[in-house]
């Protein structure tokens, strides 16, 4: 629960949000699109069904778009999807980067810190510094 709170604020800080939101939005859209297009398709909840097995790529061949604009909504569902997941991943994995390099700047800096004010360290400090210097080799 923890990380999706962490995935949802990252996500709302780059503004992947606005691309999910768009994304959600289309998909009702196509589905509408394909209920009214698809005569095998009567009902919306059908639609939504059927364009769950098209972004996920499951295909499971219950529904199947007959028509030429049913089958374009496919493709575009499908494209759209690429697109998103690579987007929302690209987003999410250079977020934890720049964390990661900040977490690692702050650490050589208090490293550095120390190491200037080596004649006021405690005997405890000096063998801590130590430690760390020898994890590096």
């Amino acid at each position: 629960m923890k990380k999706l709170k962490l995935l949802w604020m990252i996500l709302k800080r780059t503004k992947a949000t606005q691309i999910l939101s768009g994304y959600i939005v289309f998909l009702f859209v196509s589905a509408a699109i394909i209920q009214l297009v698809e005569p095998d398709i009567n009902h919306y909840g059908d639609a939504l069904w059927y364009c769950y097995a098209v972004l996920s790529t499951a295909g499971f061949g219950d529904i199947v778009a007959i028509t030429f604009i049913g089958k374009l909504v496919s493709v575009l569902v499908t494209i759209y999807t690429i697109f998103v997941v690579a987007i929302v991943t690209g987003v999410v994995v250079n977020y934890y980067g720049q964390i990661v390099e900040m977490q690692r700047r702050e650490t050589a800096m208090m490293f550095l810190d120390k190491l200037e004010r080596l004649p006021e360290l405690s005997k405890e400090e000096l063998e801590d510094i130590s430690k760390r210097v020898k994890k590096f080799r």
